[in-house]
């Protein structure tokens, strides 16, 4: 062949497949890495009180080996059905806030993560129920910890959900204000936290999601005088915890809120939902509530196309 004549056709298709097959991965537009988030929390992450503690724990590399599979299974769930790459880690510790895993876990926690998901103490501060200055200062230094190890990362909070030990109960700290009081409380703690730290793209109204659950009807809103017909609870038996139903709703808010696609497309046969035993119905309704309240929270969600097999839910 001379130098300055075009390749014969054949010839370019022989040289074209030997240098798709030598060249480097990285050259020709290879699968980014995965998205390597942290969820940081306690019992509301880890799924005290429900089947949802022990959900695929495998799946999920937890720091502590407590083998939590919990809401972050959860999640990692979701984003596999939705063809998304995520390294999910838990870091979790039953009763304790912001600056517990401050002090104590800094070193298992200071780590490069893309994305860190976080909640503290359902009341606040365990020693002061209601008073969040603490929640504050220590989100703070959370924020800084994680830009030490990565300057972009993006931080979300959850606004935790009401409790009704706390809300019914004459010696609970919120009795007397409604759900909707304690809801209130709690995100306007986490908002004025996120105001104070730059790291946080956005606190993730789990709370919200809960009362408008109850709203529509899916959800009883007094686990005291028992539970409506045809209706569930999301609080477990302590009435403090959520229930699966509960658990589930906080993952699909996570899931939203974190990746913008949109927990409806997910559908009623969803495989998380079925093997904790929730019907298919209930699966779609948490769904659409869940996106209901993260479009009211300003989230663009994107719909997609499930990448998870077909599910058959009954033999019939």
């Amino acid at each position: 062949m001379r130098t300055g004549l075009p390749i014969p056709a054949t010839r370019r298709v022989v040289v074209l497949f030997f240098t798709l097959l030598l060249a480097p991965a990285g050259l020709l537009g290879a699968d980014p890495a995965p998205v390597r988030v942290l969820f940081l929390g306690n019992s509301f992450l880890f799924g005290s009180g429900s089947p949802v503690r022990f959900f695929r724990p495998g799946t999920v590399d937890d720091l502590n080996r407590a083998g939590v599979g919990g809401v972050p299974a959860l999640f990692k769930a979701f984003t596999g059905d939705a063809g998304l790459a995520y390294d999910v880690s838990v870091e979790t510790a039953s009763g304790q806030g912001f600056d517990f895993h401050l002090e104590k876990k800094a070193s298992l926690i200071g780590r490069p993560w893309d994305v860190v998901v976080m909640q503290s103490h359902s009341v606040l501060n365990q020693a002061k129920p209601g008073v969040p200055e603490l929640l504050i200062q220590s989100a703070r230094a959370l924020g800084e910890l994680f830009a030490r190890h990565n300057p972009r990362v993006d931080v979300r909070m959850i606004a935790t959900w009401p409790r009704a030990d706390q809300v019914y109960p004459e010696k609970g700290a919120w009795h007397g204000k409604g759900l909707e009081g304690m809801a209130r409380d709690v995100r306007t703690a986490y908002d004025r936290a996120a105001a104070a730290t730059p790291q946080v793209r956005g606190v993730i109204p789990v709370g919200e999601s809960w009362l408008r659950a109850i709203r529509a009807g899916f959800a009883d809103g007094n686990p005291y005088d028992g539970v409506a017909f045809g209706q569930v609870s999301l609080w477990t038996h302590d009435h403090y915890h959520a229930s699966t139903h509960g658990y589930y709703l906080e993952a699909l808010m996570v899931f939203g809120h974190v990746t913008k696609r949109d927990p409806r497309s997910l559908g009623g046969d969803e495989a998380a939902a079925f093997e904790l035993g929730m019907a298919k119905e209930q699966a779609e309704a948490l769904q659409r509530i869940a996106a209901e309240e993260l479009a009211a929270a300003g989230v663009r969600l994107e719909p997609f196309k499930t990448k998870a097999a077909p599910l058959i839910r009954r033999i019939e």
